[in-house]
């Protein structure tokens, strides 16, 4: 094997591993989470992080067999269902919650996850020599981004219900 299979392997590993620790980590915060959206959402993410791993463990073994990088079906959906999930959700959300220092913490947590994830996969494409490999590390990290953003909103919630809901519904002051 090459210095470049090599790297891309370990590269590949690497990404195997972070999403079954992410796919790990979201079970358990779900299993914390007080809300039923919390739950989820987080269960949700959980679904979303085995996919990746499932895709990422295709490629590894289509490397090892052929030594090149294979084609991937992967097109996520931007961030569409978490959206969906939280959206629907939100018509029902406590205005007046009050989370626990333990979900906004591990909300922190998952948020630093996909920041993590995110860059991870951003320098693996600028690294990519494969135009399909370039395109799968673009739509993984994408993905990604989706999954922060969502949490982001989330956690703003989370922090501060009426402030969140002011937010979002763009209430009119204009007294009319």
């Amino acid at each position: 094997m090459t210095d470049e299979q090599e790297k891309t392997v370990s590269a590949l590993k690497y990404a195997i591993q972070m999403e079954i620790d992410g796919k790990e980590y979201y079970r358990k915060a779900s299993e914390k989470s007080g809300s039923e959206m919390g739950k989820k959402l987080l269960l949700s993410l959980s679904g979303e992080e085995d996919v990746h791993r499932r895709k990422f463990e295709k490629i590894y073994e289509a490397i090892q067999k052929k030594q090149s990088w294979p084609a991937v079906d992967y097109t996520p959906d931007g961030g569409k269902a978490l959206r969906t999930i939280f959206g629907r959700a939100a018509e029902k959300l406590d205005k007046d919650l009050k989370a626990s220092a333990d979900e906004m913490e591990s909300i922190q947590g998952a948020i630093n996850m996909e920041v993590k994830s995110y860059d991870y996969y951003q320098e693996q494409r600028q690294r990519a020599t494969f135009p399909a490999e370039k395109e799968f590390y673009e739509s993984v990290a994408t993905q990604e981004r989706q999954h922060q953003l969502v949490l982001l909103d989330y956690y703003e919630y989370l922090k501060n219900p009426g402030a969140w809901f002011v937010k979002t519904e763009h209430p009119s002051l204009d007294g009319g």
